[in-house]
């Protein structure tokens, strides 16, 4: 009886939204809001106009620890309730148009972040899922779509970006008033604001659609590196997909310490700095992917949206589906194919203990995002890609700006073609089992994969077996990774018996090949060392990290050389090639002594909060392997601790738990304790305090 209980206790909160989405329909959203930096806080008026369609007792808006005051219904001060959690209106409303007006202050703990400092300083939004109400009273419940047009305050000299179209600036002393108009509604957790010194370029689609792309001023060289192939695929989306981009405008902004690669906003993609990379940089880290993903979101997920966790699929499948076709489009089918063959591998490596199907919204991303592609690609490949395409137009006309479920586009399926979807959706998304007999069907159809099948099949013979295979695939002109296999299978093989395929395939491979053979080469034989050294030369920023590692631990004597030639490398957003420099400089004992301190200094300023949390951890790795028991180190790793970024949190609990087993390291942060921050006392003293 409790379980039931508890279990109708759960359902309480669906009810109640369920309920009013059914009862009051809120239409637009008017606000007028103003920054405060400092004090990292967001004030001003909001202005709802809604329609109570039926009788309700309490009309709630989702608002997470906000001050509300001269709040107006119609006109009129009403009596209102918060909870903390919620705005709650119980008086003054009537059936048919409603006005709802009021003032409110918050100063969010998390969704609204402020970052970096002086010129530098950023302010941004992160409202996934159901997060915008940490700063703008609004709705948890995706459902509940709303035109929202945004005003912002901030300082002269910032550019400030909202949703939709830019439709007035004014200045008012030293401050800029931003005025962002939208069209048609969307769901609450799509909103956003982007703060910050940027550069913005604008081009134009073949459809008349304004693309902005900004950058920040110090990162102008970067800009075609970073935004490379963006317009190529708006358009491609555009035609491919058969309905036009849903929105007045479409924008890019990069920001500082993003929580994740990007995030879909109505109309204003925001994207991790880690994305923004020079020539050399977009051959390890490009945007092509993100970009895509992101892009389309604006029809998947942005214009039709998911009713529930549950068919979540809906938007990150498609989204993942569609990065893959805008690859295809940009490097080739051999490049697509591949893509969906290593996320099969993943697919079927996590299926062992990854059990949740994709109709669940406890699903992983990975069955969400990869397992809900490959169920497309699937469907794709079975009922034809014209089909396909008939159905997802239809699809997307019938349910734009709407909220739909999987039956939804199933039923479009279902139009075009006789295939039956009831299996495809009991298979396919009702059961955690991927699919694997039937994706390695549609990937043999490819023969670039069944040529890579076949390299793979090599591994089980001796090198005298395939060397002359091998030989023949490095000589060859087939796509990089059936190279790169080959290097994989020659690492068991002895140096003399490979050394001559390895020198070949060093002089007649791409980037990938010869990153490859620096990974796996163990141990560098005296003959191959000018070989190896050309690994300094290739644009590549972690091909040069892992040659510049490994050549300085297999050669003391040369160590000073080598650091020579590498001296004014700097590499990706976290300074991968700097930050390994320094390290290695100080850790070569005969190498420039009178500045050690001056080096010491430069890689500890890395590890400070002046900088983003990549290049802070990497600095902080680098620094705990020079010496573990540097206190300064210490200090930063504590820090961490209360950084808003997720993933640096957990790098810093997981070094200090580690940390606390030494008695030593133990001594240190007690003493530690008393002289920190309030936040950074309190999460440090919780590690302390667990139990072993």
């Amino acid at each position: 009886m409790m379980k039931l209980q508890s279990y109708l206790l759960l359902l309480i909160p669906c009810l109640i939204f369920g309920q009013q989405n059914t009862k009051v329909d809120f239409k637009t959203a008017t606000s007028n809001l103003t920054l405060n930096f400092d004090q990292q806080s967001i004030s001003g008026t909001v202005s709802y106009e809604f329609e109570v369609k039926s009788s309700i007792d309490t009309i709630r808006i989702d608002a997470i620890n906000m001050n509300f005051t001269n709040l107006k219904i119609n006109n009129k001060v009403v009596v209102f309730k918060n909870s903390g959690k919620e705005l709650q209106l119980f008086k003054g409303y009537k059936k048919g148009k409603n006005t709802l007006t009021f003032e409110y202050k918050a100063t969010p703990k998390q969704t609204l972040y402020f970052v970096g400092e002086g010129d530098g300083k950023q302010i941004w939004t992160q409202g996934q899922g159901k997060y915008t109400s940490h700063w703008l009273p609004s709705f948890d419940d995706e459902n509940e779509k709303v035109i929202f047009n945004n005003t912002i305050t901030f300082e002269n000299g910032y550019e400030v970006v909202s949703n939709g179209v830019l439709a007035a600036k004014s200045i008012k002393d030293s401050l800029i008033i931003w005025n962002y108009q939208m069209t048609h509604p969307m769901s609450s957790y799509l909103v956003m604001m982007a703060i910050g010194k940027f550069q913005k370029e604008t081009k134009v689609a073949n459809s008349g659609t304004p693309l902005e792309y900004y950058i920040a001023p110090n990162d102008v060289s970067k800009f075609e590196p970073t935004y490379r192939y963006s317009q190529q695929i708006f358009d491609f989306f555009e035609n491919e997909i058969g309905v036009p981009y849903p929105w007045e405008v479409y924008r890019q902004i990069p920001v500082k310490d993003f929580l994740y690669a990007g995030m879909e906003n109505t109309t204003s993609t925001l994207f991790a700095q880690d994305f923004v990379v020079d020539s050399i940089g977009f051959n390890d880290r490009n945007y092509i992917n993100v970009n895509a993903h992101e892009l389309a979101h604006q029809w998947f997920g942005d214009m039709v949206t998911a009713k529930s966790g549950e068919h979540h699929w809906l938007q990150e499948g498609f989204a993942t589906y569609y990065a893959l076709l805008a690859e295809e489009k940009v490097f080739g089918s051999e490049h697509f194919n591949f893509q969906l063959y290593e996320i099969a591998e993943r697919l079927i490596g996590a299926s062992r203990t990854d059990t949740i199907p994709i109709l669940n919204p406890k699903a992983s991303s990975l069955t969400f995002y990869q397992k809900g592609a490959w169920a497309l690609h699937y469907l794709r490949e079975n009922v034809g890609h014209e089909n396909f395409q008939k159905a997802v137009k239809s699809y997307l006309l019938k349910y734009q700006f709407k909220n739909v479920e999987t039956d939804d586009f199933l039923a479009e399926i279902n139009k075009v073609s006789d295939f039956d979807t009831q299996k495809f959706k009991k298979e396919w998304l009702e059961s955690a089992v991927f699919q694997t007999k039937d994706a390695l069907a549609v990937l043999n159809k490819g023969p670039f994969i069944r040529a890579y099948f076949e390299v793979s099949g090599l591994s089980e013979k001796s090198f005298s077996e395939t060397e002359f295979t091998y030989r023949n695939l490095l000589k060859g002109n087939g796509f990089y990774p059936l190279k790169e296999e080959v290097i994989y299978q020659l690492q068991s093989v002895p140096y003399e018996n490979k050394k001559e395929l390895l020198k070949f395939a060093m002089q007649n491979s791409g980037i990938r090949v010869r990153q490859a053979i620096a990974k796996t080469t163990r141990e560098i034989p005296d003959d191959f060392k000018s070989n190896y050294l050309t690994f300094f030369e290739d644009a590549s920023y972690i091909t040069r990290e892992i040659a510049l590692n490994k050549y300085w631990s297999d050669f003391p004597e040369e160590r000073i050389s080598v650091l020579n030639k590498s001296r004014n490398w700097v590499g990706l957003n976290d300074k991968n090639l700097r930050v390994l420099w320094l390290t290695l400089a100080l850790a070569t004992k005969d190498f420039e002594q009178d500045k050690k301190v001056a080096y010491y200094e430069e890689l500890l300023d890395y590890a400070t909060p002046n900088y983003e949390s990549n290049l802070r951890q990497n600095a902080v790795t680098k620094l705990l392997f020079l010496d573990k028991n540097d206190q300064n180190t210490l200090k930063y790793l504590v820090n961490a601790l209360v950084s808003h970024k997720w993933q640096f949190v957990k790098f810093a609990r997981e070094n200090i738990r580690n940390l606390l087993k030494s008695d030593i390291h133990r001594t240190f942060f007690e003493k530690m304790v008393p002289q920190l921050p309030e936040r950074e006392k309190i999460q440090l003293e919780r590690l302390i305090t667990e139990k072993i």
